[in-house]
């Protein structure tokens, strides 16, 4: 019995390192710790080092995304504002240059 719950566990921990193997995420986890090991410059902070060569943008500071909402937030008011002073800027024109009616023959310009 004793012998049957040690086996259990460890092949679990076989079947999830193959799946980690399978999924690339070994590959990937070496290769950014040997690129760290091989850095002449060792960071400062070795887990922010990991975070930015594994994941990139995945792996982005919540400051980050904070600030891309905001900036967003921000472009979608200036579009708001842009799409607005078209409309009103397409009227205004209209005013001056009606459009010819349907059906009506459009005349070159300078005829009168």
């Amino acid at each position: 019995l004793i012998h049957y719950q040690m086996k259990a566990p460890e092949s679990k921990r076989e079947q999830f390192r193959r799946y980690l193997e399978k999924s690339g995420v070994l590959d990937s986890l070496t290769s950014v710790l040997v690129a760290l090991y091989e850095e002449p410059d060792k960071p400062d902070n070795a887990l922010d080092y990991i975070k930015l060569h594994l994941g990139g943008l995945v792996c982005a500071e919540p400051t980050d995304t904070e600030v891309l909402q905001t900036e967003l937030a921000d472009l979608q008011q200036k579009f708001n504002l842009l799409m607005e002073e078209n409309k009103e800027l397409r009227n205004k024109l209209l005013q001056y240059e009606p459009l010819p009616e349907e059906g009506a023959p459009q005349q070159p310009e300078g005829v009168v």
